[in-house]
């Protein structure tokens, strides 16, 4: 029976450093994407931090967290903005608006193509 709490405790704790390891991982990888994101900080300093980073990365990490923290979350926040402004624009730019979409109409009625019953349908959906 011993055997088999001292496995149980092994497997637990294999389990434990596996999830820190990856959590780090992701820590340093959001660190590394946020110096290369800073606009603010010149070269040297970011070769310096990642010098460091390579050389004592958990303390520099900690203190990368504690002292750039709050400006990693605000170049987070205005990057994701950033993309979401841009996703906007582009769903505004392909979906047209329905003034668009009823002038493209009549001037479909105008040339002949549809009737004005489906000129009607057509502004109907538009407007919907």
């Amino acid at each position: 029976m011993p055997e088999f709490w001292s496995t149980l405790g092994n497997t637990l704790w294999y389990a434990l450093m596996i999830v820190v390891f990856i959590s780090y991982l992701f820590a340093l990888f959001a660190v590394v994407g946020d110096l290369f994101r800073d606009r603010k900080l010149n070269g040297v300093a970011k070769a310096i931090w990642i010098i460091f980073l390579i050389w004592i990365p958990f303390l520099t990490l900690l203190a990368y967290l504690i002292f750039r923290g709050a400006g990693m979350a605000e170049r987070s926040e205005a990057a994701a903005k950033q993309q979401k402004a841009a996703a906007d624009d582009y769903i505004r730019s392909v979906a047209g608006s329905p003034a668009d979409e009823i002038a493209r109409a009549k001037s479909l009625l105008d040339a002949g193509t549809i009737s004005a019953d489906e000129y009607a349908a057509l502004k109907a959906k538009a407007l919907a």
